[in-house]
C-alpha cells in the first residue's frame, strides 16, 4: 500500500490515563511495526492529575519512535492535539484517542479509501452503515442531536464529526492549525468545516468501537453546554466574521 513508503506520525492525546495508556502505546507500537512502514508516536499529556505521564514516560524508555510531550495544565484535547502537530515529521498525521476504544489496525482501511477516492481526510464515522459499535445508547442519541443541527448549520457532507480516529495529509493540518481557536470539545467539527471551507476532500470509514470504560461520566450538562457554545463561535467566525478567510 502507498502508505508504507510514507513517514506517519500518530498523536495520541492522554489526559487521567494512567491506568491505560503504557499498554495502549504498546498496542499502537505493535500495530505500526506490522504495518511494517515509518512512523512516530507523539503521546501528549494534557495536564492530567495522576501518573500519565510517568507511564507515557516509560513507554518511550521502552519503545522506539515514542515522542512525550506534555501540557502543565488541563487545556482541553483541541489544544492538545495541536500542540503534538508541532511536533510531528510525517507526510500523514493521524488522531487517535490514548483510550483504545477504536484500535489503529482500522487505519488500512482509512489509507485504502484515501487512495482510491482520492481524497485529504479519511475520518471515521460511528454513523457509517458498516460500522460495529458497542457503545451506549444514551451516547448515540447525544451524537445523533448534536449532529443534525451540525449539519444544518455547517452543510458538511458527512455524518460524524467526533469519531476519535482521524486520517489526514499533512498540508491539510498545516493550514487548518492556523486558524484553529476552539480548545476543547468541538475542535473536531472545526477542523473538519475548515478543510471543507478550504477546498479539501473529506471521506469516511467504517469503524469498530469498542466502548471499554465508562466515559460517559465525563459527558455531563456541562460539557454539552461548552461543546454547543463552541459550535455556535465557529458559526459566527464562518459566516459573520469570515475570520476563517482572513
Amino acid at each position: 500500500m502507498e502508505f508504507l513508503n510514507k513517514a506517519i506520525s500518530v498523536i495520541m492525546p492522554a489526559y487521567n490515563e494512567g491506568g491505560h495508556i503504557f499498554n495502549n502505546i504498546q498496542e499502537t507500537v505493535r500495530t505500526f511495526e506490522e504495518f511494517g512502514c515509518e512512523y512516530e508516536i507523539i503521546a501528549v499529556d494534557d495536564g492530567s492529575k495522576d501518573n500519565t505521564l510517568e507511564e507515557i514516560q516509560r513507554a518511550a524508555n521502552v519503545f522506539k519512535h515514542i515522542a512525550v510531550v506534555q501540557n502543565k495544565e488541563n487545556y482541553g484535547k483541541g489544544r492538545a492535539l495541536k500542540k503534538g502537530f508541532r511536533c510531528t515529521k510525517g507526510e500523514y498525521v493521524v488522531f487517535l484517542d490514548s483510550d483504545m476504544d477504536l484500535h489503529p489496525i482500522q487505519l488500512q482501511t482509512f489509507f485504502d479509501i484515501m487512495r482510491l477516492d482520492e481524497v485529504d481526510v479519511v475520518i471515521g464515522s460511528k454513523r457509517h452503515p458498516n460500522s460495529r459499535l458497542d457503545y451506549p445508547q444514551h451516547r448515540r442519541i447525544v451524537s445523533a442531536v448534536y449532529f443534525f443541527f451540525v449539519k444544518v448549520m455547517f452543510g458538511l457532507p458527512i455524518r460524524d464529526t467526533q469519531t476519535g480516529l482521524k486520517l489526514f495529509k499533512r498540508e491539510v493540518l498545516e493550514k487548518v492549525f492556523r486558524k484553529i481557536l476552539v480548545r476543547k470539545f468541538a475542535y473536531d467539527l472545526e477542523i473538519l468545516v475548515l478543510a471543507h471551507h478550504f477546498g479539501y476532500k473529506v471521506a469516511e470509514a467504517p469503524v469498530v468501537m469498542n466502548f471499554k470504560r465508562g466515559t460517559w461520566r465525563r459527558v455531563g450538562i456541562k460539557t454539552i453546554w461548552d461543546t454547543w457554545w463552541d459550535t455556535m463561535a465557529i458559526w459566527y467566525r464562518i459566516y459573520v466574521l469570515q475570520y476563517y478567510d482572513g
